[in-house]
């Protein structure tokens, strides 16, 4: 009798459940000095794997994102107007997304003390960022915009904090490439097509020891923050629980407000009938965590219940599966903000976006795959100094939330479809309208 073998999303759940039991546990009976020395190592090694990966992830799926554009006469129409309208609703749900957290504040429900405790625990990494706040107001305004552009790419890719330095080579790179006659970049573009096939088998790998790093890294951030006293613990399941749910609210936000508001205004599709659509596409997305596996239903829907025609479905949705990720991006500002909360660090309007810059070009290159926004969240937080290790934290409700975000991924990627087909002709209203 073959035995089935446990889910993903189980084994990560039963990774964070060992974790917060173990590091309960070691705070009752005391084996804090235990769980710090010869369990949280191997969290750390664990992250360290998660940023091994990060920037080889990025240059390739940045890359092959963007040579799918094909050539010049196709990026100048449709692929402009595709990119933009991605990039509006990317920035629109981060912006969101801040919004949202900066009401609830889920990272300030820890106690004052150890808020304190916290931002003394990483009293030098706030310095650096005062000293880097006032070299800025020295600087001239358009120094953000110098500091983008590398001198050096290979010592850009040696440190993930110049990760916008690499998104824009890799941006470069690929619109070099369109621009190039396809037989003499079809070579590079197969190079690229198996590297970053070699990349997601190298995530695979990496995310086989997640429930392990899981468990190390949870038991570890117990015992952190908890000290001798068990109920402090208590505290970090109250922010986890407010953070989960401020996440949720943006992302109801954005089903139920934003693209409701670009159908209803820019399409002449009733947005009921959208919905209905579209439902068997959010339900296979939100089952998968994948917008990946879920691209052959959701071309399928485009054209046979929402009437749109194969030439821009099959462009630009394959596109937005690539560079399209309002729901992660959303995810990654409230994660950020919340992980500064939890550190008792105050990030400014100037932090706020370049989080806001950082997660639009970040989600550019998210792989279409379940757990990639983590990687995604890791440059995020790199680029405004926010400790890396607090991702333990949202790793414990990171698979249901992932589940919500690929949703919202999926619809924005039919809502730009959508638009697109409208304003080139190429929409059968009555298909979806009659459904």
């Amino acid at each position: 009798m073959k035995i089935k073998r446990l889910a993903f999303h189980w084994k990560i759940l039963i990774g964070m459940t060992v974790g917060v039991v173990l590091g309960l546990l070691a705070v009752t009976l005391h084996w804090n000095e235990f769980i710090l020395h010869y369990i949280k190592p191997w969290g750390t090694i664990f992250i360290n794997l998660l940023k091994l990966i990060a920037v080889p992830l990025i240059v390739v799926s940045l890359i092959g994102g963007v040579t799918n554009l094909k050539d010049v006469s196709t990026l100048s129409r449709i692929g402009l107007k595709t990119i933009l309208l991605y990039l509006l609703t990317t920035i629109m749900a981060i912006s969101i997304g801040l919004a949202v957290v900066n009401l609830t504040a889920p990272g300030k429900v820890f106690p004052q003390d150890k808020a304190i405790e916290f931002k003394q625990k990483f009293a030098e990494n706030v310095k650096d960022k005062e000293n880097s706040a006032l070299q800025i107001s020295e600087e001239s305004p358009l120094q953000f915009i110098v500091d983008i552009i590398p001198s050096n790419i290979v010592d850009s890719m040696s440190d993930n904090a110049n990760m916008l330095q690499v998104i824009f080579f890799s941006l470069l790179f690929g619109v070099a490439m369109v621009l190039l006659p396809g037989k003499k970049t079809k070579p590079v573009k197969k190079f690229f097509d198996s590297l970053n096939q070699i990349v997601l088998k190298m995530i695979d790998l990496i995310m086989l020891t997640a429930p392990y790093g899981v468990m190390a890294l949870l038991a570890g951030l117990i015992v952190d923050m908890a000290g001798e006293n068990p109920a402090d613990s208590l505290a970090l399941f109250a922010a986890l629980g407010l953070y989960s749910l401020t996440v949720i609210i943006g992302l109801l936000i954005m089903i139920f407000v934003v693209y409701p508001l670009f159908i209803r205004f820019l399409s002449p599709i009733r947005y009921i009938k959208f919905a209905k659509a579209i439902s068997q596409v959010q339900l296979l997305a939100f089952s998968t965590s994948s917008s990946a596996a879920t691209l052959p239903l959701t071309m399928e829907t485009a054209e046979e219940k929402l009437g749109i025609h194969n030439e821009v479905s099959s462009f630009v949705l394959p596109l937005g599966a690539t560079i399209n990720m309002d729901g992660t991006s959303l995810y990654q500002a409230v994660a950020a903000l919340f992980l500064a909360q939890v550190y008792g660090m105050d990030l400014g309007f100037g932090e706020q976006l370049t989080i806001v810059l950082t997660a639009t070009l970040a989600s550019i290159g998210s792989a279409a795959v379940p757990g990639a926004g983590i990687l995604m969240l890791i440059i995020v937080l790199t680029s405004v100094g926010i400790p890396t290790e607090g991702i333990a934290l949202i790793f414990a409700v990171d698979r249901p939330l992932d589940m919500l975000r690929t949703a919202v991924n999926v619809t924005g990627d039919l809502t730009i479809s959508t638009l697109i087909a409208t304003g080139e002709k190429q929409l059968d209203p009555d298909v979806a309208n009659q459904n």
